[in-house]
């Protein structure tokens, strides 16, 4: 088995999920995937199943019956990490938003000292691309609100491309964990800072998904803007 493990959750990621299979399982330091699909009515979890099958005991698959929220995808996801004993898990988007080529260095950080390392857009060297104005204000903004309000001090508080060490998510109490949505990635650095861990951020260019259909909604967004609130005073 593979210390390192790549947790990725799908819903309709048809177009996505067998070029992120073939990129990742390219990588010079080899990975294994797990994919927690709430029940993609395209076919993505056959899609999975089929190229499993080219890379025995590499790829894993959890179906759920419904879209049950990002969050609870990533804590069954991490549940399963822990129990199978990887020592890094690595969390990402199917959609190529994150770049898998930037796997290796999240990885790296961690094995130089993070507990967790954050691939950040915000960070000296990092960016982002194809994104209207409203949505880099959007994300700038909230990364700035997150820091005033829990003092996080991570640059890119809301970033979904990030990789634990796993003892992090074995002293987190992944059974309280309050947010499911865009919330979910702040509450997860929060919690692991609360827990005396360190966090180191790594600069990566996030591009915006080419094919397939976004899921970021302005309720996501609300989710994030309340949550953290909520957080601060819990």
């Amino acid at each position: 088995m593979n210390p390192q493990l790549v947790i990725i959750p799908t819903y309709n990621e048809k177009e996505n999920v067998a070029e992120m299979i073939k990129t990742v399982m390219a990588l010079p330091l080899s990975f294994d995937l797990l994919f927690v699909d709430d029940g993609s009515p395209d076919g993505t979890a056959q899609i999975i199943q089929d190229h499993a099958t080219q890379f025995p005991g590499r790829i894993h698959l959890i179906q759920r019956t419904g879209k049950l929220g990002l969050g609870t995808a990533y804590i069954t996801g991490f549940k399963w990490a822990i129990e199978k004993g990887y020592d890094y898990i690595c969390e990402m988007d199917c959609d190529f938003s994150h770049n898998p080529q930037d796997l290796p260095r999240l990885v790296k950080a961690c094995q130089e000292g993070a507990d967790m390392s954050v691939g950040s857009r915000y960070t000296k060297g990092g960016g982002v691309e194809n994104w209207p104005w409203n949505r880099r204000w959007m994300s700038k903004g909230a990364g700035v609100y997150v820091n005033v309000v829990l003092g996080l001090g991570v640059k890119d508080a809301t970033a979904g491309f990030v990789c634990f060490q796993r003892k992090v998510l074995e002293t987190i109490d992944l059974n309280n964990i309050q947010f499911i949505g865009y919330a979910f990635q702040i509450e997860m650095k929060y919690k692991t800072k609360k827990s005396g861990f360190s966090i180191s951020e790594v600069p990566i260019l996030f591009k915006d998904r080419i094919l397939g259909q976004s899921k970021m909604s302005l309720n996501i967004f609300n989710e994030a803007f309340i949550g953290v609130l909520k957080m601060r005073i819990g």
